[in-house]
């Protein structure tokens, strides 16, 4: 994986600490339930153009870290046999492990496993047919089991061992996981005495990067392999999934039912996965393969419009890598509160439920970002499970591809531009963390494994191996990816193999390439100007990083001229820090255009006269031309020209195009105002995508002092809940009695992106007749909603006597101090935080959540805003 938790949630940190004066939102919060991703659809914020002074110092220094090898490898781990129950009430699981191993190489007379927080009740050593078991002496410290076999074994003899225990999960402690995997228990029960009436009772298992361990004991390294068969008794009310085929399902006499699930293709042992819970299971194929998706039976109408893409991508990434889908089955789990955005595990992908259930109201508004999880886990069952890295140092080799394919699905799918856009909303999820981290892609010096899930493994990853494909071609691109995997599949690999599978098709040596890109930190920062005389452009490019500890990038780009109307691509390769090329022009060019086809994962300043990017915008060929026109023009629309421009993209025939114009046009004031108001106002009304319309709405509501209610009423009735939700912040901001009977009906939705707005505009606008509202929706809102909302709800409680907000307070220090998500313990301490100005008694509780606060991006945080 990971998919990143929510995606875009896993940048709040970064988000808060580029811009603390901010009020930051999860980027996910205004679309939280149609589009909640580890990764957005819509044009990203850009990157900050400089670091604040207050920020500390970028972490672009070489780490002193120790190196971190690959795991030496003394047994090899051939197959796991397990036999699991549940206590629900006591939150453990109570399990018998049945371990296949022999020696690596040199004879062994010790068997060393990972098993945390365990109770050990017996380790016997299983002898022949009979399975009879010998007791063997073994000692344990709640991390590791290390057993004492009955004497040394060679490389050429298997044993098996059995271990009885008992896994408790709920008192392991926790390091808080990573960006993209928030817990690192390994079992989670969800609402194990079915108390809470708002979500069902499942059990779940999360296992990247070494959590595996915490519900079974094994050798917890991605560089193992094993087959598996896993045997799960429940109540015969639930449903089971786990890797591989159910091959048996059979009623006990207690009423229980034990579901046996066997993979006999081996993988690594963070891939193992199990979920039992009241699951509606919706049949699909591929191939003649199973294929199935795992949803709450509420949404089991609404599954196939979610997931029924999943056979044809299966059949595209088969096609276009030359290597069938590798496993048994595929099936896709919704699970409730799950750590990440999404985990691959082999056969059996889980993925967050507000990722991929919605009612049919919410399917309109359901954007890329679904499909695009849907698309990254399932490549992963080709990079990451087919061919595993053998260190999570070599994270990228899983998570760059897994990343790259979301483009890869969207050319295929929807066009160049929709690739287009994933390309810039990649890139600028990367940049924005590269102001404040810059590391290596393959980094053998991570001070914990970790580190390794962040913008730099997905993001950055993927736009490299966009270059890559741009540098050796289409067709050598797929045919390397072709032997990487056949040559490597079921094993460990690094990143040496991936370099030797493109070397051996191209024929080329591409160590500079994978050098400067996998092994060496940072990215270009191109100034790019150019100039005309005599029949030659003369194009200077200038690389101002810094090259202290960034190299001085080989970078082979197109650059285009125009000449009336006509293009002209010239093939250049940048090698110096400062460098001129000459281009021949039989005339002045209308438009010299560096990178033209967005290729270069950089940062470039080019210079360019506001008639050259009018030009740009008429004759782009591709998504990233236009938009960088309408962008580079933002602060120009008062000229004529330029307004006409935008006038012009705001009937563009893609939608990204349409929704950058209308951002463009906000806050207008030029001489064409009321043409351009009504031209926002027929998109509010008209547009057919609702994103759209949301964002001409939020345009409206950018002219201070302009009465726009007729087209906010209009769209409080909108069947887009993020159009009902853009209405509700502009009348945020110019509230009416007219309206006011029409958003307090609104109160009863459930709708993510519907409930931060009415969060908003009650924060702004709300009196004591909704302090029950955000009581009662503190208990019951999704995650990534009470983010926003338990701030809102510190802001409305200052409306409030100090008296009368007992509950709220105890609502709120509760939160900040328990909830297992780090963002909404962040959003109740600026809850508790907005009503230290009347309630000076509270700072003695904020500094206690403060010094109790054992995850670290809080803790940065809250030293920012105390």
């Amino acid at each position: 994986m990971k998919y990143p938790v929510l995606g875009a949630l896993s940048l709040i940190l970064t988000c808060y600490v580029m811009a603390p004066a901010q009020t930051v939102k999860p980027s996910g919060a205004a679309t939280a339930k149609p589009a909640a991703r580890k990764k957005t659809v819509a044009p990203a914020q850009a990157a900050p153009s400089s670091i604040p002074a207050q920020l500390p110092v970028p972490n672009w220094l070489p780490p002193t870290n120790p190196v971190q090898p690959a795991a030496a490898i003394v047994h090899d781990l051939l197959d796991t046999k397990l036999d699991v129950r549940f206590d629900w009430a006591k939150q453990w699981l109570l399990g018998t492990a049945t371990l296949t191993v022999r020696p690596h190489f040199y004879p062994q007379s010790q068997l060393t496993l990972d098993a945390k927080g365990f109770d050990i009740k017996s380790v016997e050593l299983v002898n022949g047919p009979s399975k009879k078991g010998k007791d063997l002496k073994f000692s344990y410290d709640k991390k590791r089991l290390n057993i004492a076999l009955d004497r040394s074994y060679t490389r050429t003899e298997l044993y098996q061992v059995r271990i009885q225990y008992i896994a408790k999960p709920n008192e392991l402690p926790s390091t808080g996981g990573s960006e993209a995997i928030t817990g690192d228990k390994g079992l989670y029960f969800i609402n194990p005495l079915g108390t809470d009436k708002t979500k069902p009772r499942q059990v779940w298992t999360q296992g990247e990067s070494e959590a595996s361990s915490c519900w079974f004991p094994t050798i917890d390294k991605p560089n193992q392999r094993m087959t598996q068969e896993i045997s799960i008794t429940v109540e015969s009310g639930l449903k089971t999934l786990s890797n591989g085929l159910l091959t048996s399902s059979q009623r006990n006499p207690d009423g229980t039912r034990t579901d046996v699930w066997k993979q006999i293709l081996p993988a690594a042992p963070y891939l193992t996965m199990l979920a039992a819970g009241d699951f509606a299971v919706v049949a699909d194929t591929w191939r003649n393969k199973t294929v199935n998706y795992y949803v709450d039976p509420s949404y089991q109408h609404t599954a196939k419009q979610i997931f029924g893409n999943t056979p044809a991508m299966m059949d595209f990434f088969s096609k276009k890598l030359g290597v069938d889908f590798p496993w048994e089955k595929y099936s896709q789990v919704a699970v409730h509160d799950f750590v990440s955005g999404a985990m691959e595990n082999t056969s059996a992908t889980t993925i967050q439920e507000q990722l991929v259930q919605f009612t049919n109201r919410e399917l309109p508004d359901v954007t890329y970002e679904t499909e695009a999880v849907i698309a990254h886990e399932l490549f992963h069952q080709w990079f990451g499970d087919y061919v595993t890295s053998e260190s999570w140092s070599n994270l990228p080799l899983n998570e760059s591809f897994a990343d790259y394919s979301e483009l890869l699905w969207a050319e295929q799918k929807y066009g160049a531009d929709a690739a287009g856009l994933v390309q810039q909303t990649k890139l600028r999820n990367y940049l924005q963390e590269a102001q404040t981290k810059r590391e290596p892609l393959i980094r053998y010096r991570y001070a914990n494994r970790e580190d390794m899930f962040d913008r730099h493994s997905y993001d950055k990853g993927g736009r490299v191996l966009h270059m890559l494909r741009n540098q050796v071609g289409d067709e050598a691109f797929f045919a390397a990816l072709n032997r990487y995997l056949t040559q490597n599949k079921f094993s460990a690999s690094e990143i040496a193999k991936l370099r030797l599978a493109f070397e051996e098709v191209t024929g080329e040596d591409l160590m500079w390439f994978f050098d400067q890109w996998f092994m060496q930190r940072g990215h270009p920062e191109l100034r790019v100007t150019h100039s005309y005389d005599n029949g030659q452009v003369a194009l200077r490019v200038q690389q101002v990083q810094d090259t202290l500890f960034q190299p001085v990038f080989r970078l082979p780009v197109t650059v285009t001229t125009w000449a009336n109307n006509q293009p002209t691509d010239h093939r250049i390769v940048v090698t110096k820090a400062d460098q001129t090329f000459r281009l021949p022009a039989m005339q002045r060019p209308s438009l010299v255009k560096f990178d033209s086809d967005g290729i270069l994962l950089a940062q470039i300043d080019e210079e360019r006269t506001q008639e050259e990017l009018v030009y740009q915008y008429y004759h782009a060929r591709n998504y990233l031309q236009k938009y960088e026109a309408i962008d580079g023009l933002r602060s120009k629309t008062a000229d004529l020209g330029v307004s006409a421009l935008f006038r012009n993209a705001l009937t563009d025939n893609f939608w990204a195009i349409r929704q950058a114009a209308l951002e463009g046009l906000r806050r207008y004031k030029g001489s064409e105002g009321n043409a351009i108001r009504k031209e926002i106002q027929r998109v509010a009304l008209n547009e057919k995508k609702g994103v759209v319309r949301a964002t001409a709405i939020g345009t409206l509501a950018s002219f201070p002092n302009e009465d726009f209610n007729e087209v906010y009423s209009a769209a409080l009735r909108d069947s887009s809940y993020l159009v009902v939700g853009a209405a509700v912040d502009a009348l945020a901001k110019a509230p009416t009695v007219a309206t006011r009977e029409y958003i307090n009906a609104l109160q009863d939705t459930k709708n993510a992106a519907l409930l931060t707005a009415l969060s908003n505009y009650y924060a702004l606008n709300g009196t004591a007749d909704q302090y029950q509202w955000f009581l009662n929706k503190s208990k019951d809102a999704p995650s990534e909603v009470l983010y926003t909302l338990l701030e809102n709800f510190g802001t409305l409680m200052q409306r409030m006597p100090p008296i009368e907000r007992e509950k709220g307070i105890q609502r709120l220090e509760t939160l900040a101090r328990t909830h297992p998500m780090y963002y909404v313990r962040l959003g109740a301490y600026k809850g508790l935080n907005e009503l230290v100005g009347s309630m000076p008694v509270l700072k003695t509780t904020l500094q206690d959540i403060r010094a109790k606060e054992k995850d670290e991006r809080l803790t940065s945080i809250y030293s920012l805003i105390q």
